[in-house]
């Protein structure tokens, strides 16, 4: 079983309820209006600026983790929640609340920091976390292509089917077509079978499930993800997204990758700046066509659509 990440392993949590001392509430809301605190849950705080250095999804399973202390044992963490704990990237902001599923019979009611699904527990798959229940990676990635939209869900299912996940896929394709057909009829049953038939187990990111999910909506070629190839030097290469029937290769970049230290390898910009753009003539010199896309343009698709085809690659449909 994968071990899970808890919310004192990613950031230090200061706890109204572990103080030996009392507290002093008015300086604790002061720090909190001067924004040199952030409330994550009731009763748990965590500085600002280390707070900021998390990702969204750990920020998200901080929450989970601390809301979960103040359930009742034996409650099913699962959807969006489920998905921060099992290390399944979703795209755009993550909720506010933390999704439990309940019996049918209790009601949907939510209140505070919890969002409760009565959906019923009849045949879903948990796991233990702690003296909770979360669901399982599979079960996870059904529930929130049956719950969510469609972008949404197909980067939580690509996300939970990665192949190259340093510690193997959460769950398969197959494996979650088999519990769609297991289960009973549910609600958003036909968005949840058309976000897993077109799953991609290549995407390594949300950004890249966006860009296949964009680019099929656009009327662009069949493409496939990480397409790998050696240059004539013997560099490795991988293209986020390749259009074999056009020999089409095309890179996808965030801007905060040229800072990260794992790209520079304590290297200058501009040392960085003229290794990407000889890698980049490499490669043009190899594929009939070449398209370079920042993160964020995939937000606008008319843009996607103008850099695309005046770079050679065909549509099937007008220019939205």
């Amino acid at each position: 079983m994968r071990t899970m990440s808890t919310a004192d392993e990613l950031v230090a949590i200061f706890r109204r309820a572990d103080q030996l001392d009392p507290v002093d509430d008015r300086r604790l809301r002061r720090d909190v209006r001067s924004g040199r605190l952030v409330r994550v849950a009731a009763g748990a705080y965590v500085r600002a600026d280390a707070w900021r250095g998390l990702r969204p999804i750990e920020r998200h399973r901080v929450r989970v983790h601390e809301v979960a202390r103040r359930l009742e044992p034996g409650a099913t963490i699962s959807h969006f929640a489920a998905a921060a704990v099992h290390d399944i990237d979703i795209l755009g902001a993550w909720p506010e609340l933390v999704d439990v599923t309940i019996d049918r019979a209790s009601g949907g009611r939510s209140g505070g920091a919890v969002r409760r699904r009565a959906l019923g527990l009849e045949d879903v798959e948990r796991t233990p976390l702690g003296v909770h229940h979360v669901t399982t990676p599979a079960q996870t990635a059904l529930d929130i292509a049956r719950a969510a939209p469609f972008l949404i869900a197909s980067t939580a299912v690509d996300q939970a089917i990665w192949s190259r996940r340093a510690s193997g896929p959460l769950t398969t394709r197959d494996e979650l077509l088999l519990r769609l057909d297991h289960d009973a009829p549910r609600r958003g049953d036909v968005r949840a079978r058309r976000v897993i038939e077109n799953a991609d187990c290549g995407a390594a990111n949300p950004r890249e499930t966006q860009a296949r999910v964009l680019l099929e909506h656009l009327g662009f070629p069949p493409s496939r993800s990480q397409e790998r190839r050696v240059l004539r030097s013997g560099r490795l290469v991988f293209a986020d997204r390749y259009f074999p029937g056009h020999d089409h290769w095309l890179e996808i970049d965030g801007r905060g990758k040229y800072l990260s230290p794992e790209f520079d390898a304590g290297r200058d910009p501009a040392a960085i700046v003229i290794d990407e753009k000889n890698r980049e003539n490499e490669i043009r010199r190899e594929v009939r066509g070449f398209s370079r896309l920042e993160a964020g343009d995939l937000d606008f698709p008319r843009r996607v659509y103008d850099i695309l085809t005046a770079d050679g690659l065909p549509s099937s449909k007008r220019r939205p």
